[in-house]
């Protein structure tokens, strides 16, 4: 994003707690500071993304920290995902010295969407100041989205990545009961890549279970810290959200078991002990410097979907371990087809009671999950439902009451 700017003529001055994070936008432009005040003096814009709740606290106050260097009539953005609570004390201090503040936690809109910037930026705040800083988001990112005041902005993102939460959860668990009757984990994942169980965690990012990576570029800490907070905000809301709490637990699971810089798909790993089977393929490589090969080369040809999401080009190899399956082991796919599209269903549901609690409109929801990271074959087949402005009724909820848990959420 940092090279975005440079490319469209900003001045960009850059912090972080590793200097060599910086080494590439430095040689492309970019200005060193040794501490987030100074990086921040006299500009018109600051713009933060951090890990955790905390780092953003730390990083914008005190005697080092970017308010005390930003000028009156500037704007904050933090681009993280954390606790509104503490965007709101944050944008508190720096209304005292003049300076505005928006939240615009960002989505990949296809794996380490950053890379290209393909991502979209949800932002909560005065849109007076939306307005002013609209197009350096547009440089940053392919969309974005004002979604009301500070505290919505997060609340859709959560919502968006409780949806790809728990598709990822669902679909290792689905891989792992595939391999377990002896069906090739990559026949498995093409199935369901080719179904109405698709999703973006299914297509982008199964193949890190594959070549045994679980997606090196974030960490279990951050998931976990997601859901954690997805969860507070539906006690906030007085929302049931059974499926989400499941899925909390899952990960709260791997957050005990496995260090807290582990990769995020860690998680699957759980399923896989379970059912005694690894989902790794010998030989196999995901084609992406995040996955088990790091000297992959960037990214270089992309294609469009039919919403109009941009998304790399990828050609997969495998070692050719297709076999011919039995009816019984095509039924069991089959069914499992039917079980993810039920939990996308399901879950899409559950994001929709978390919106709503917020006081956004059916047609804002199903936009910000359109192009976000949750997105699924059953959200975007269903766009139609939402094209009124307004909060709408719908006539029956997407899918029936819940009354058990999925067993692809809870094995």
């Amino acid at each position: 994003m940092i090279a975005k700017l440079l490319q469209a003529g900003y001045h960009v001055d850059v912090y972080d707690i590793d200097p060599a994070a910086a080494k590439d936008v430095l040689e492309n432009g970019a200005r060193w500071h040794d501490a987030p005040r100074d990086a921040a003096r006299d500009c018109g814009i600051v713009i933060t993304c951090l890990p955790l709740p905390q780092d953003v606290f730390d990083n914008m106050t005190g005697e080092q920290g970017a308010l005390a260097g930003m000028p009156p009539g500037s704007v904050w953005i933090d681009t993280s995902t954390t606790d509104y609570h503490n965007t709101i004390e944050i944008g508190r201090r720096a209304a005292a010295i003049g300076v505005d503040s928006l939240e615009a936690p960002v989505s990949n809109l296809s794996h380490m969407g950053v890379d290209f910037a393909n991502v979209s930026f949800f932002v909560g705040g005065p849109k007076e100041a939306y307005v002013r800083c609209e197009t350096v988001l547009q440089i940053m990112g392919a969309i974005s989205f004002h979604v009301g005041d500070i505290g919505q902005g997060q609340s859709v993102k959560l919502l968006t990545n409780l949806l790809f939460y728990a598709a990822a959860v669902a679909s290792g668990h689905a891989l792992c009961r595939s391999v377990r009757e002896v069906i090739p984990v990559q026949q498995a994942w093409r199935k369901f890549v080719g179904s109405s169980a698709n999703s973006v965690a299914i297509e982008q990012f199964v193949p890190f279970l594959l070549d045994g990576s679980y997606d090196r570029s974030c960490t279990l800490e951050i998931t976990v810290k997601d859901m954690g907070l997805t969860v507070q905000l539906a006690d906030e809301l007085h929302v049931g959200l059974p499926i989400g709490r499941a899925v909390e637990k899952r990960y709260s699971e791997a957050g005990r078991k496995f260090d807290r810089y582990d990769s995020h798909l860690r998680v699957v790993e759980l399923a896989e002990v379970v059912f005694g089977v690894r989902l790794q393929v010998p030989g196999y490589r995901a084609p992406s410097k995040y996955g088990a090969d790091p000297s992959h080369p960037p990214d270089q040809e992309f294609l469009t979907d039919p919403v109009g999401r941009i998304k790399p080009k990828r050609e997969h190899v495998f070692p050719p371990d297709d076999v011919q399956l039995s009816g019984i082991q095509i039924r069991l796919l089959e069914s499992l087809v039917g079980e993810l599209t039920h939990v996308n269903r399901l879950i899409l549901d559950e994001a929709f009671d978390l919106g709503r609690g917020m006081g956004l409109s059916d047609a804002l929801i199903h936009d910000v999950i359109t192009w976000s990271v949750g997105a699924s074959a059953w959200s975007d087949s269903h766009a139609q439902q939402y094209g009124n402005e307004q909060l709408v009724d719908r006539v029956g909820d997407i899918a029936p009451p819940l009354t058990t848990l999925p067993h692809l959420i809870c094995p």
